[in-house]
C-alpha cells in the first residue's frame, strides 16, 4: 500500500501523547519525511530547550517556534511533531490551518504523567509539584488541542503501532486531511 500526501500532517498534543514517536512511524510508514520542530529549535540555537528557557524565557522560545513551524510548513508536505506549546498560538494554528493540517494526539491524564513523570528534558515540569503542573497544562490547553481538525484518542496499553494504525486510519476517512491511498499498477 502506497500513499500521497498533499499537506503537512502537524501533531499537536501535551508533552507525553507521542508525537515524536508517533509521527516517526506515522512519516515511515507513508513515505514521507519526519520533522521535529523542538529538534530544528535545538539545532538552530545550538543549545537544548531547558537551556533556552533558562537563558532567553519562554517569550523568546515560542518566537522561535513559529520562525521554524513557518518555515517547516513551506517546505514539501511531511510528518511534523510540534512541542506541546505550539499549538496555543493563534498564529501557529492559522499557519497549520492554512498550509497543513493539525492532528492531536489525545491521551488521557494519566497516560501521559506516566510518559514523563521521570524526564528531566521538560522544563514546565522544572517545579516543585510536576504533577499538578502537569494537571494545569492538561487542562488549560486541551481546549485549544480540541481545535485540531483532527482528534484522535489514545486508548490505554495500546501499542504505537496500533496508534499508527488509528491515525491514518482516521486521517483516511477525512477529504480534508491530504492523505490519500495510491492504488499501485501491477
Amino acid at each position: 500500500m502506497s500513499y500521497y500526501l498533499s499537506k503537512t500532517l502537524v501533531l499537536v498534543g501535551l508533552m507525553g501523547t507521542g508525537k515524536t514517536a508517533i509521527g516517526s512511524l506515522i512519516a515511515d510508514r507513508i513515505g514521507v519525511e519526519f520533522i521535529d520542530s523542538d529538534e530544528q529549535i535545538v539545532q538552530a540555537a545550538n543549545m537544548s530547550i531547558p537551556e533556552i528557557f533558562e537563558r532567553d524565557g519562554e517569550d523568546f522560545f515560542r518566537l522561535k517556534e513559529t520562525q521554524v513551524i513557518r518555515r517547516l510548513l513551506s517546505a514539501e508536505p511531511h510528518v511534523l511533531s510540534t512541542g506541546g506549546g505550539a499549538f496555543l498560538s493563534d498564529e501557529n494554528k492559522k499557519m497549520i490551518a492554512k498550509s497543513g493540517v493539525s492532528v492531536w494526539l489525545d491521551a488521557d491524564f494519566d497516560t501521559l504523567w506516566d510518559r514523563v513523570k521521570d524526564k528531566k528534558t521538560r522544563p514546565l515540569l522544572m517545579v516543585a509539584n510536576p504533577k499538578e503542573k502537569l494537571k494545569e497544562l492538561y487542562e488549560a490547553r486541551n481546549p485549544e488541542y480540541a481545535k485540531a481538525q483532527v482528534s484522535v484518542k489514545a486508548l490505554s496499553n495500546q501499542t504505537k503501532e496500533v496508534m499508527v494504525e488509528r491515525v491514518i486510519k482516521r486521517l483516511l476517512t477525512d477529504p480534508n486531511s491530504g492523505l490519500t491511498k495510491v492504488q499501485s499498477h501491477a
